[in-house]
């Protein structure tokens, strides 16, 4: 008991001498130990470092979430430790919306099958959108946070410390200048042995902590380009997918157009007395390859699979996006965007 009550005694009077070299300082009463030009250059780098790791890390979170009640929501989840739940992004809501009003459209006709082909890539889009988002929070802002939770509260702690070991330093010194007594001078002289010693060794700790900011700037130069990469791969994949739309819908588009001049030209065969007599000598069926598989709906329609050949024909009076196949002995109705009609 009685020990520590001297601790707390010697702790709150070196705390005291602090104070008052402090504020002594401030008001021009007191020498100051200046720190050597290349820790202070070390300090500033690092200030530096953390200052454009945060605005960096702020940017890069608004980029890939750009929607700021979503950003405070995960961040409550991860201080409670709880794992962030599951939502469709952006990207799977639009897609899921395309592919409902694909199917009540109809997915046999052109807009239909047009919506929910849109829709299909949208959610692959909004999956991959999900891959860049993981994979940019693992390799590139974890890294950052790290060196800001971590490695730079080290760096402030023991540049306090060093704060701290200087003033001790300069209030010895200040004592030393005012001690008269050859006891007192004595004393002084001794206390200020140990201060410069004790200031040298963290000045020594701060150096090398600092020295090793240019390690950070090396890990962190990796995940830029981890960074990097994981972009390159998600607005590939994203070209690549929508490429591929445009050459679905690029077929839709044709086969629309021809579909609708084949229902003309089957038409024009079948009621020659309609149309002009330079098409009454047109065939009234033609061949198709079948593009993709089809569930029937109903038992009016023809179920098909895809790359088989298949018998097409005009009725009248048919919906002008469908067409009458037949297989064999089996016929019904099945649209015409899922083929591709051979000469």
């Amino acid at each position: 008991m009685e020990f520590n009550v001297r601790r707390l005694a010697a702790d709150a009077g070196t705390f005291l001498s602090r104070a008052v070299q402090f504020t002594e300082e401030k008001f021009g009463q007191a020498e100051k130990t200046e720190l050597d030009a290349h820790l202070e250059t070390l300090l500033s780098r690092a200030e530096s470092t953390k200052h454009w790791t945060e605005k960096i890390m702020k940017q890069t979170e608004v980029l890939l979430q750009p929607n700021p009640n979503v950003r405070v929501e995960e961040f409550l989840y991860e201080m409670l430790d709880k794992k962030v739940p599951m939502r469709a992004n952006n990207h799977e809501l639009l897609g899921e919306c395309m592919i409902d009003s694909g199917h009540e459209f109809g997915p046999g006709t052109a807009h239909g099958s047009a919506l929910i082909k849109c829709g299909e890539t949208e959610k692959l889009l909004g999956s991959a959108e999900k891959e860049l988002i993981q994979s940019s929070a693992i390799n590139f802002l974890t890294p950052f946070r790290n060196f800001i939770e971590g490695d730079f509260k080290t760096i402030l702690k023991e540049r306090k410390l060093l704060q701290n070991k200087r003033l001790d330093l300069d209030a010895a010194k200040n004592r030393l200048k005012k001690a008269r007594v050859a006891d007192a001078r004595s004393a002084a002289e001794t206390e200020l042995r140990i201060a410069q010693s004790e200031f040298d060794r963290q000045a020594e700790i701060t150096r090398l902590l600092l020295e090793g900011i240019s390690s950070t700037h090396a890990h962190h130069l990796r995940c830029l380009n981890d960074f990097v990469d994981a972009q390159a791969a998600y607005y590939a994949q994203c070209y690549r997918y929508m490429v591929n739309l445009q050459k679905q819908l690029g077929r839709l588009a044709h086969f629309y157009i021809s579909g609708h001049l084949f229902v003309i030209f089957i038409q024009n065969a079948i009621f020659p007395s309609t149309f002009s007599n330079n098409n009454q000598q047109a065939g009234s069926t033609r061949k198709a390859r079948v593009l993709y598989d089809y569930d029937a709906a109903s038992s009016s329609e023809l179920s098909l699979l895809a790359d088989e050949v298949i018998t097409v024909s005009s009725v009248p009076g048919m919906d002008t996006d469908w067409l009458m196949g037949q297989r064999g002995n089996q016929k019904g109705k099945v649209p015409f965007t899922y083929l591709e009609l051979l000469n």
